[in-house]
């Protein structure tokens, strides 16, 4: 039985590393939502290409319907994303939800770069945070994901912490979020009903050691 993966944002650079992990392999089968279809036909060959708004619930329904898991990568509304993308999945009896958030939403984060972290994200952090919140109320097996700072490094190299630890670290590579994605779509009891942070070891400091 192949894995029936759904992946929302699949245009965004960390998805576009996860769907390089996973388009080769014989046991998932990819399904690539996007609001523009024409940055993803490079994998028309190897992924079903789905053109649509997630904020639109029949586009969004239409999308889930029969998915085994949910991979969201989204920017903008990310509250009503959250809210939608949860009342979807119940609807259609899908329970498997990665969702990519940010460093720094439970002040989780320690020291000098804590407070960088807050002042430079601010209004991000809350948007972010409420979006969690929404995800975490619900009765979905969901793994909440905060990625350090990112880079474009093509390295894969990464540690986690789980919520209720401080965060480690300052940055981490798009190419080992997208790893991690992929490991959580091959192994979905991983990391399950978890919020789960994501860091490049040793790369503690007061900011991003890239800035």
């Amino acid at each position: 039985m192949k894995k029936k993966v759904l992946v929302l944002g699949a245009a965004g650079a960390i998805a576009q590393h996860a769907i390089e992990f996973l388009k080769d392999k014989k046991d998932i089968e990819l399904t690539l939502f996007a609001r523009n279809a024409k940055r993803l036909t490079k994998y028309e060959s190897v992924a079903h290409i789905i053109e649509g708004d997630v904020l639109n619930e029949s586009q969004l329904d239409a999308a889930v319907k029969g998915k085994d898991i949910v991979y969201a990568n989204l920017a903008g509304k990310v509250i009503d994303m959250a809210k939608l993308i949860v009342k979807v999945m119940n609807q259609n009896n899908v329970k498997r939800l990665i969702f990519i958030s940010s460093i720094g939403i439970y002040d989780e984060v320690p020291g000098a770069f804590g407070k960088w972290n807050n002042e430079t994200l601010g209004n991000y952090l809350v948007e972010y945070r409420k979006a969690a919140d929404v995800i975490e109320a619900s009765t979905l097996d969901y793994t909440v994901v905060r990625p350090a700072w990112l880079t474009n490094k093509d390295e894969v190299e990464y540690e986690l912490t789980h919520k209720g630890e401080s965060f480690k670290g300052t940055e981490v590579s798009r190419k080992s979020i997208g790893a991690y994605v992929a490991d959580l779509v091959e192994h979905p009891q991983k990391d399950v009903r978890d919020s789960i942070g994501v860091n490049k070891p040793n790369t503690d400091g007061n900011k991003p050691a890239f800035m």
